[in-house]
């Protein structure tokens, strides 16, 4: 775990106290109680997905350490137990039935999965546990969201086990995005690579398809307004698509739980490996945003 202040205590000063080190332990802190479990089991039977004891307990423990972190860390403005499980949980798991139908001929495959600017862990957990991936990344750049990512993936793990279940492998890297594609064993590797309110289209994809294997796809989590900007964002995207090694457009899925109307999965299907050029610098990635 990290130190005081990146985990979201306060370190020693003249005349200040020192915090209480934020929990990592989550079957010491409270279920996320009654609403947290009716909205996500109505999300579960729209989506028709069952969940094994173990996922449900690792994303319960998920979810009471965000609750107990929430407070003390700038890790989501959603902080009511209602919500997180609609606005967060649900809102990954909605990729979740694409996505196994995708991995159908791999079932027998390890299947690994990376979630760039994970922030808090969506979708990049309830993804990985609800698969279940063999692997998973968790990606961010700030400090303090991955010592909130460190003790999640423990706490995922340690619910697996209780259930007699094998865990996800998770582990969490604190790197930029655009750093992550030049680093050994990254590039052209992963099945499913994922993110959630993080950047515009086409920025998402120079910085996902070049860690995407021929084969695999890239899912965006977007919100559509109505007023033009989504279209916008998609159209502005689609000339990178064949030039990167995708699919010359992407498809796009509407999320169908009540409350989510305006919620959009973009997913890219990547068929041969992208040129080595690409990422690009940001200032000339900037150029192409809409």
């Amino acid at each position: 775990m990290a130190d005081a202040e990146e985990a979201g205590g306060d370190v020693a000063a003249p005349g200040r106290p020192v915090r209480v080190p934020l929990p990592a332990d989550a079957s010491a802190l409270p279920e996320p109680g009654a609403e947290f479990d009716e909205a996500l089991d109505a999300a579960l039977a729209r989506l028709d997905l069952d969940l094994t004891p173990g996922m449900r307990a690792a994303i319960d423990a998920h979810v009471r350490l965000l609750l107990a972190w929430s407070p003390h860390v700038n890790l989501t403005a959603i902080r009511e137990p209602g919500p997180i499980a609609l606005e967060h949980v649900a809102d990954s798991l909605a990729a979740v039935p694409t996505l196994l139908d995708r991995l159908a001929s791999r079932r027998r495959r390890p299947v690994g999965v990376l979630d760039l600017g994970s922030g808090a862990g969506f979708p990049g957990i309830p993804v990985a546990v609800a698969i279940p991936a063999t692997t998973a990344a968790l990606v961010d750049s700030v400090a303090r969201k991955t010592a909130f990512l460190d003790v999640a993936v423990a706490a995922t793990a340690s619910a697996f086990r209780a259930h007699g279940e094998e865990p996800v492998r998770m582990h969490v890297v604190n790197a930029r995005g655009e750093e992550l594609a030049r680093r050994p064993g990254q590039r052209d590797r992963w099945d499913v690579v994922t993110a959630r309110a993080v950047a515009a289209l086409p920025w998402l994809l120079e910085l996902a398809l070049p860690l995407v294997r021929p084969g695999g796809c890239f899912v965006a989590w977007k919100r559509d307004a109505g007023d033009g900007a989504f279209d916008a964002e998609v159209e502005a995207a689609l000339p990178l698509l064949e030039e990167m090694g995708a699919d010359e457009a992407p498809e796009i899925r509407d999320v169908t739980l009540t409350g989510l109307a305006d919620h959009r999965l973009v997913l890219v299907t990547k068929r041969r490996p992208t040129p080595d050029r690409w990422p690009r610098r940001p200032p000339r990635r900037r150029r192409l945003l809409p």
